[in-house]
C-alpha cells in the first residue's frame, strides 16, 4: 500500500474559515476581535483568514512563536508591507511603512525624540494639560470620558510634538489635525479602502482633497519652523527632528517631517486616549481597585498605578494585531509557511491566554506587582527591533492622567439605576465609553 501524501497546501497553510473571501473580509472589518476569538477557539493557537488586499493571513498566539516573530531579522519579516493599508493617511516615509536598512535609517533620526529621560520631561506639561482640561468637567452628575481623553491627548501632541503654543496657530492646527483623525475612523474610508485598496484610494479625488487640504497646513508649519533662529533651544520633537541628520549629512525633507509627525498623531492620539477610557471604565467596574489605587498614591507610591496601566493595556489592547510578511518561508506550528504570506501575531488572543494570564478576563492589576510584563506575553507596544517608539510617553501619559484624576478630582462610580432606566443606560452609553462622577 503506498504512502497517503499530505497535500503541499495543507503543510504549508494552516486551517481556516472556509467562507468566500469577500464574506472573510466582511467578517474581519465589522468586528475583527469577534473572528479571532471565534477562529481561535475552533482552529487553536494558529489559523488562516483571508482578507481583501491582504492576502493569505496567518495569526499566532503562542509565545514561542510570537518571540520568534519579534527576533527575525528584519531581512526575514517585513512589517512595512503589513502596514501598508495606512499609507494613504501616513505617507510614503513613515516609520511604519519602511523596511530594512531604510527603517533603520529613519528609526535612528526619530530615537533621540523619544529617549525616556525626554519623556519624563514633559511630565509638567501633561500634568498641567490635564489638571485644565479634568478641571472643566461638570461636578456631582455623571459624565463621559472619552472626549476629554480625546481632548487632553490631542492637547500633549500640539506642544510636545508640534511645539504650538501660539493660540493663534493652535486652533486652526487643531481642527485640522482632528480632521485628519476623524478621516481614519471614518467608516466610509473604511469601507473605501476595502473596495479601491490603498493604492487607488490615496488617488481617490474627494480623498485626495481632504488630505491636500490638511497637507497645506502641515508644510506650512513645517517651512515656518525651519525659518526659526531658536532651534537649538526648543525641546519639541518637530524642532528635534529639523536638527536630525541622515548619514550623509542631509537634513530630513518636508515630506520626511510631514510623514513623522503624521504617524506620531495618528499613533499617539486616538491610541493613548483610547487606553485611559479602558483604564477608567475597569476602575468604574472595581471599585475596589480604585481604592486601592487612591490609597497607594495618597501614600506617594506609583507602583500600583504602574500596575493599572499594565493590566489595562494587557486586557484592553488599543491594537490587536501585528502584521508582517513573510520574505522567506518560516516554520510555525508545523506549518512550513510560504514566503508572501502576512504572519500576524495576535496581541488580543495572546494576552487572554490562561497559561500566561491566569484568570484572563478578569481586571487584576495585583499580576504585575507580582511579574513584571513579559518581553514576548505583554505586547501591546509590538517588540523587537520595531516596538513602538512612543511607547514611554504613551504610558507616562496614562500615568499623569489617571493619577490627576484620582488625587485631583476624585471619581466614583456612576450609581446603578432600576432595571429599565438600566436597559437605556446601557443603551445610552457605548461599550467603549466610560462614565465617572467626579465629586
Amino acid at each position: 500500500m503506498g504512502t497517503v501524501r499530505t497535500p503541499v497546501s495543507e503543510k504549508r497553510i494552516p486551517p481556516g474559515p472556509q467562507l468566500p473571501r469577500v464574506a472573510q473580509t466582511a467578517l474581519w472589518f465589522s468586528n475583527a476581535r469577534r473572528m479571532l476569538a471565534q477562529c481561535h477557539e475552533r482552529f487553536g493557537d494558529i489559523f488562516r483568514i483571508q482578507i481583501a488586499h491582504q492576502g493569505t493571513c496567518v495569526f499566532i498566539s503562542a509565545p514561542e512563536d510570537v518571540k520568534r516573530v519579534f527576533t527575525a531579522a528584519p531581512e526575514q519579516l517585513h512589517a512595512g508591507d503589513g502596514n501598508r493599508s495606512m499609507k494613504p493617511v501616513l505617507g510614503d516615509n513613515s516609520v511604519l511603512l519602511l523596511d530594512e536598512a531604510e527603517h533603520r535609517e529613519q528609526r535612528r533620526l526619530l530615537l533621540p525624540s523619544f529617549h525616556g529621560e525626554r519623556a519624563r520631561g514633559y511630565t509638567g506639561l501633561m500634568r498641567e494639560i490635564a489638571a485644565a482640561e479634568i478641571g472643566g468637567w461638570p461636578r456631582g452628575r455623571p459624565h463621559r470620558v472619552r472626549a476629554g481623553m480625546q481632548a487632553m491627548t490631542m492637547e500633549y501632541i500640539l506642544h510636545a510634538v508640534f511645539g504650538v503654543a501660539d493660540a493663534e496657530r493652535l486652533s486652526p492646527l487643531r481642527a485640522n489635525l482632528q480632521r485628519l483623525l476623524t478621516i481614519g475612523a471614518d467608516p466610509r474610508h473604511a469601507l473605501f479602502l476595502l473596495v479601491l485598496g490603498p493604492d487607488r484610494l490615496r488617488r481617490f479625488p474627494p480623498f485626495r482633497r481632504e488630505m491636500d487640504a490638511i497637507d497645506r497646513l502641515l508644510y506650512a508649519e513645517i517651512r515656518r519652523r525651519r525659518a526659526r533662529h531658536d532651534l537649538a533651544e526648543r525641546s519639541d520633537v518637530l524642532s528635534l527632528l529639523l536638527h536630525a541628520r541622515h548619514e550623509d549629512g542631509s537634513p530630513m525633507t518636508d515630506a520626511e517631517l510631514r510623514d513623522e509627525l503624521v504617524t506620531l498623531l495618528v499613533a499617539g492620539h486616538e491610541t493613548t486616549a483610547s487606553a485611559l477610557v479602558s483604564a477608567v471604565r475597569e476602575l468604574m467596574r472595581h471599585p475596589d481597585k480604585l481604592d486601592r489605587l487612591t490609597e497607594e498614591l495618597r501614600a506617594g507610591s506609583d507602583a500600583y498605578l504602574k500596575a493599572v496601566v499594565y493590566e489595562t493595556l494587557r486586557l484592553r489592547p488599543v491594537i490587536s494585531v501585528i502584521p508582517r510578511t513573510l520574505v522567506r518561508p518560516m516554520r510555525f506550528a508545523g506549518y512550513d509557511v510560504p514566503a508572501g504570506v502576512r504572519v500576524v501575531p495576535a496581541i488580543y488572543l495572546l494576552h487572554r491566554r490562561p497559561d500566561v494570564y491566569p484568570e484572563p478576563e478578569r481586571f487584576l492589576p495585583e499580576r504585575f506587582l507580582e511579574h513584571p510584563p513579559g518581553t514576548y506575553t505583554w505586547i501591546p507596544f509590538g517588540g523587537g527591533a520595531r516596538r513602538c517608539l512612543g511607547r514611554a510617553f504613551a504610558q507616562l501619559e496614562m500615568e499623569t492622567v489617571l493619577r490627576e484624576l484620582v488625587l485631583g478630582a476624585a471619581i466614583r462610580p456612576v450609581p446603578p439605576k432600576p432595571a429599565r432606566s438600566s436597559r437605556r443606560r446601557s443603551a445610552a452609553v457605548p461599550p467603549h465609553e466610560a462614565e465617572v462622577i467626579v465629586t
